[in-house]
């Protein structure tokens, strides 16, 4: 029996493994194989889960955090799975309870600052490095050294595909360690869940992304102390998520980057699960991302059990 906790950031859950103990163990091993991934995340058969964060040694910092989500796929990063692994790291390891914590991930080493009270996690405040703009570093196809800013793209809706109908959006490239394209819709009137849940899944994968996409669909409003973005994210190898915190750094970045909003003040992000703060820096140099993780529940995935199921 493996041990692990549930844990959500805005409704963004995850079932933390931590694996350090017999990394290159079979049990870590079994926890970590695509289809045990896709059984424990399932709502109905399994535990239920955007995403399997393992907690693995680190060759810098205190561990290493790989992120699985909840189709078997690896992704590089996750911003509300960072501040969830935080947060279990700082509570179920007495010699981890510092005010400042450095995780190994896919995008680099990050620095998390704890926020707790009487030994619990309240919210976690995460360095989330700098945000990459080159068609290289995203990655985009065709690759090269240019940005795309407001580049057009066109996708079919899977559910007018019988009638050939497509659309026409402008997305601008962020990489926070995983690739993002954010597309901001002006006119009030449409839905962004709608947008994200009808075109989200043939954007992910379009042959612009060749890692695929988390695809962002968000606007700009007036705020009671500034503009505030209104955010919904269809999530690479998710699907649609109350809450990605990648996904609003790199929202709050584009917008930046667009001249809709100005660098230097924290910029609250609100998605379907609640909000989140992101500060971008005066030179684009780094991204910082305040929010909270809960615990949900703690308890032990019976792997042989699960892997009997998926053989």
């Amino acid at each position: 029996m493996l041990p692990f906790t549930k844990v959500q950031g805005l409704g963004n859950d995850f079932v933390v493994v931590d694996l350090r103990r017999d990394s290159a163990g079979p049990m870590a091993a079994s926890a970590q194989e695509p289809a045990i991934v896709r059984a424990i995340c399932d709502r109905h058969f399994g535990v239920g889960a955007d995403g399997v964060l393992a907690i693995l040694p680190g060759a810098k910092g205190v561990a290493r955090m790989r992120v699985l989500n909840a189709d078997g796929s690896e992704a590089e990063m996750c911003g509300n799975g960072i501040r969830c692994v935080a947060k279990v790291l700082y509570e179920a390891d007495a010699s981890l309870r510092r005010p400042v914590l450095e995780i190994d991930t896919g995008a680099g080493l990050l620095v998390c600052e704890m926020t707790a009270t009487d030994g619990h996690v309240d919210s976690v405040t995460v360095e989330m490095g700098r945000p990459r703009f080159s068609r290289d570093e995203v990655p985009l196809a065709p690759a090269g050294a240019g940005r795309a800013l407001r580049e057009p793209i066109t996708v079919a809706s899977p559910a007018d595909a019988g009638r050939a109908l497509e659309r026409t959006f402008h997305f601008t490239a962020v990489s926070m360690g995983n690739p993002h394209a954010v597309i901001f819709v002006d006119d009030p009137s449409e839905d962004l869940m709608a947008l994200a849940t009808k075109y989200g899944p043939g954007l992910e994968v379009a042959p612009t992304f060749p890692r695929r996409a988390n695809i962002e669909f968000a606007r700009v409003r007036a705020g009671t102390s500034g503009a505030e973005i209104d955010l919904v994210v269809w999530e690479r190898g998710c699907g649609i998520t109350l809450a990605c915190g990648t996904g609003a750094c790199a929202t709050a970045v584009a917008a930046c980057v667009e001249e809709r909003l100005a660098r230097g003040r924290e910029i609250p992000v609100h998605l379907p699960g609640g909000p989140l703060g992101i500060t971008v820096a005066s030179d684009d140099a780094g991204v910082r991302m305040r929010g909270p993780a809960t615990t949900v529940f703690r308890s032990e995935l019976d792997l042989a059990a699960l892997a009997a199921r998926v053989a």
